[in-house]
């Protein structure tokens, strides 16, 4: 009986795992397996737009994403109520400057994004700076600059962040060649940027990175001689001795003949979102461990 009683509670156990693993909690989407799929495929990624640049929160509550809108850019969200996930609201848009790739301060109380906005909210629009907006209430104050230490006169682009604050980002600075960077976050500022060395950047296209929280791994697009088309991922691994690996082509089971970029993982580690073909597409980051 005893035997039994132990079969039993470890039949439930193996069952209720199974089914926290299969639960739709991203939106209410089944999630993928190995082969990756369009991510909810008319709420979020629709026919007749470009979408980009997802992140959500850790609690998955909230999502934000980058729309294309006749070639300017503005940042969507949606949010979880009650049991049901908002229809997509337009948060930032403005009739002559672009905003996209948002992404999640560590803490969550900034949202930061790039944009063509002059820093004084006037003119015309200028090359691409981080920004970032604080979380006021149930909203979001204006954009605020990120400042020098980030910004300068060329672009910079997407942003992500370790869980200890770290910045990741790439810029155009250095012979207008894009490159990937990294800048601490202290005493309340970021700190003076670095170029990450030879194993991420080239003499080629280097942009949209995604830094694991840990640090462990660095996913960002790139166009080089290898690549299979317009943009491709790639991804290095940080070693014991605190070096990346070769940064490897993520292969045709990501990339394809087009434009693959705005990598992100979710706060889970589970599943890996990108955009192609104008979509965003996620897919069981198990795919990972065949890159190692």
């Amino acid at each position: 009986m005893k035997l039994l009683l132990q079969f039993v509670i470890l039949f439930a156990f193996l069952l209720s795992n199974a089914q926290v693993d299969d639960e739709p909690i991203y939106m209410d989407q089944k999630p993928p397996s190995l082969v990756p799929k369009v991510f909810a495929p008319n709420l979020i990624s629709t026919s007749n737009e470009y979408e980009f640049g997802s992140v959500f929160n850790k609690k998955v509550t909230e999502f934000y994403y980058g729309v294309s809108v006749k070639g300017k850019g503005e940042i969507r969200y949606s949010q979880l109520v009650g049991d049901s996930w908002s229809p997509p609201k337009t948060l930032f848009v403005h009739e002559n400057y672009g905003y996209n790739d948002p992404f999640l301060s560590p803490d969550e109380n900034r949202l930061y994004f790039i944009s063509t906005q002059p820093i004084n909210g006037k003119g015309d629009p200028k090359d691409y700076d981080i920004w970032y907006a604080e979380r006021e209430g149930n909203g979001w104050t204006q954009p605020i600059n990120a400042g020098p230490n980030i910004n300068t006169e060329w672009d910079e682009y997407y942003s992500s962040f370790t869980s200890e604050g770290t910045l990741y980002f790439s810029s155009n600075k250095n012979d207008n060649n894009f490159d990937i960077y990294s800048a601490e976050f202290n005493a309340g500022s970021f700190q003076k940027t670095q170029r990450l060395g030879a194993a991420v950047n080239t003499a080629n296209y280097e942009a949209d990175v995604f830094i694991a929280p840990d640090a462990s791994y660095i996913i960002f697009c790139a166009t080089r001689p290898d690549g299979l088309g317009q943009g491709d991922l790639y991804i290095s691994f940080k070693k014991d001795d605190g070096s990346w690996t070769a940064s490897k082509n993520m292969g045709n089971v990501i990339n394809t003949q087009g434009h693959e970029l705005c990598p992100f993982v979710s706060h889970d580690g589970q599943y890996f979102f990108y955009t192609s073909n104008q979509d965003i597409y996620w897919v069981s980051t198990k795919i990972f461990e065949s890159y190692r």
